[in-house]
């Protein structure tokens, strides 16, 4: 897509650094498949240095896609989602070069709720949570950042940390993109599996697939077989949220936290593996062994 003699300009600001310049830096060396040594980065106020950057964002008090600039300080900012989260320069790279990244405006709009909404969010003050217990956040991404900046009496330059940021934030993005594709492609077989179904409380898949926020979605599935590893067959309750630790059905009660010959005795099941504590996950050795325990547990 970009072809140049000269090391592209990537300008951001210079001193502390944060999720939304890191990302935003990470996003647009995917775009253009360059690896952090392959361009120019400045960190700067400087106006003649923004003027000739390639690629400004987080800086600049200008956003012009088509321009390669995306700064969101300006008066009146760079505009605001519909759920209400103003952008800031990691969303407004993402619109640009999110669905190139992806090879997918669905995966990439995934990734936008997923990681780079609430980076906005955070980036622009507002609160997308709200804590339960005193004084226990969530460590978001915007804290792993954070980490990564010289804290007093650190004598690390800001530049030299910023880059070790925005080598973890491209690797990180990069997974990201791998696994929702692979998710995309998952949800269609779990649609089709679970349309085979007749007794649709069971789903039974047959391979490891990431079904949690796709099953959920339907009414009537209570428990969910599946392999692990090629090792055993595992059960897991279904919750309506795949967030939420609630499940619609539970295991029974007499099974927490047995294990072995003593889940095997209460179940009658001779391959029984382990229940957890919580009796929303069980396994058994063999798919015969989990299907048995999960009728148990529907009939209970």
């Amino acid at each position: 897509m970009f072809s140049f003699r000269k090391k592209l300009k990537l300008v951001t600001h210079n001193n502390r650094f944060h999720a939304d310049d890191v990302f935003a830096t990470a996003t647009i060396l995917i775009a253009l498949n360059k690896k952090i040594n392959d361009v120019e980065i400045i960190r700067t106020r400087d106006k003649k240095l923004i003027e000739s950057g390639d690629f400004v964002y987080d800086v600049g008090l200008v956003y012009d896609p088509d321009k390669n600039r995306f700064d969101h300080h300006q008066e009146g900012r760079a505009g605001v989602r519909e759920n209400g989260i103003p952008y800031s320069s990691f969303g407004l790279v993402w619109k640009k070069f999110g669905p190139q990244i992806c090879a997918s405006e669905k995966v990439a709009q995934k990734i936008e709720e997923r990681l780079v909404s609430p980076i906005d969010a955070m980036d622009n003050g507002v609160e997308i949570y709200k804590p339960i217990y005193p004084n226990i956040y969530p460590y978001m991404l915007s804290s792993i950042i954070f980490t990564f900046d010289p804290s007093w009496p650190e004598k690390e330059s800001f530049d030299s940390l910023f880059v070790q940021a925005v080598k973890l934030a491209k690797k990180l993005l990069q997974r990201e993109v791998v696994k929702m594709n692979n998710f995309e492609k998952a949800e269609e077989r779990l649609k089709e599996i679970y349309e085979k179904t007749e007794d649709k409380r069971i789903i039974v898949l047959d391979e490891n697939y990431p079904w949690e926020d796709v099953l959920n979605k339907y009414p009537e599935p209570l428990f969910v077989i599946k392999p692990r590893n090629g090792e055993r067959w595992s059960v897991t309750a279904v919750a309506n949220d795949m967030y939420s630790f609630k499940r619609r059905k539970y295991l029974p009660k007499s099974w927490a936290g047995k294990n072995g010959e003593d889940l095997a005795k209460v179940t009658g099941v001779k391959d029984a593996l382990f229940c957890h504590n919580g009796i929303f996950i069980c396994a058994a050795e063999t798919k015969e062994g989990a299907m048995k325990l999960a009728e148990l547990a529907l009939a209970e």
